[in-house]
C-alpha cells in the first residue's frame, strides 16, 4: 500500500506558503509506517514544530497504469479526510538546501486517515465539504472545487509515473489555514457535516 500525497493543489494554499503555482500535479509520497494507527499523535522529538494539513483522501480500488482522465473515475468509489503532518522546520531546512523533504513528511504517525470512508460517485465529488477544527476553532475548510487539479486528473498523471494498486491512498491537497500542533490539543475533521476522526496530541 502507497500513499501519495500532492501538494499545492489549492492556489490560497501555494499563496500562504509563498509558493509558486504548479502546471501539473506536484505528489510525494509516504511509507504505510507513516499512518496513524489509533486516536493519540505523540509529538515527535526531532521537530519543534509540527503543523496540521487537512485533506481529501481518496482509496484506489483497483490496479491501473497509464489511466486516461475520461476513465479514471472507475478506480475509485470512496472518499475519507486525512492530515498530513508535516515538520515544518525541517521541511524550511531540507528547502533551503535543495533536500528531498521525506524527513518533513514521511516520518512515523505523520498521515491520519479517518477509518470510516464515505461512499462517492464522481458526479457527486464536487458537492464534498470539509472541515478542520483545533481545539474547537474552525481553521480550515475547503472542497474539491477548490482544487487546481481534480480527482481524475490527479490519478491519471500519477499512474503515468507509478502503477497504482488496490488500497493505495491519494491525499489530494490542502487549503489555506494550515498552522502549528501543539501538545494538548484536539484535532477534529468533518466530511460533509460528519466527524471523521478526532486526534488528541500528546
Amino acid at each position: 500500500m502507497k500513499i501519495i500525497c500532492i501538494g499545492r493543489n489549492y492556489a490560497d494554499h501555494a499563496a500562504e506558503m509563498k509558493a509558486e503555482l504548479p502546471s501539473v500535479p506536484v505528489f510525494f509520497m509516504k511509507p504505510d509506517t507513516a499512518l496513524l494507527k489509533d486516536e493519540v499523535f505523540y509529538f515527535p522529538g526531532f521537530t519543534n514544530e509540527i503543523h496540521y494539513e487537512c485533506e481529501l483522501v481518496v482509496k484506489i480500488d483497483r490496479v491501473g497504469k497509464h489511466i486516461d482522465p475520461a476513465f479514471a473515475h472507475k478506480y475509485y468509489s470512496s472518499v475519507g479526510l486525512g492530515i498530513d503532518f508535516t515538520a515544518r522546520d525541517l521541511q524550511a531546512e531540507c528547502k533551503a538546501k535543495g533536500l528531498p523533504w521525506e524527513l518533513a513528511k514521511a516520518f512515523d504517525q505523520s498521515a491520519v486517515v479517518s477509518s470510516q470512508w464515505l461512499p462517492i460517485t464522481p458526479t457527486e465529488f464536487d458537492y464534498l465539504s470539509f472541515e478542520f477544527h483545533q481545539n474547537g476553532a474552525l481553521k480550515q475548510h475547503g472542497n474539491p472545487t477548490m482544487m487546481l487539479f481534480n480527482i481524475d486528473q490527479i490519478i491519471a498523471y500519477i499512474s503515468k509515473f507509478i502503477t497504482l494498486k488496490t488500497g493505495d491512498l491519494i491525499f489530494t491537497g490542502t487549503p489555506a489555514g494550515v498552522g502549528p500542533i501543539a501538545i494538548g490539543d484536539e484535532l477534529v475533521g468533518t466530511l460533509n457535516g460528519k466527524e471523521m476522526y478526532r486526534i488528541s496530541v500528546k
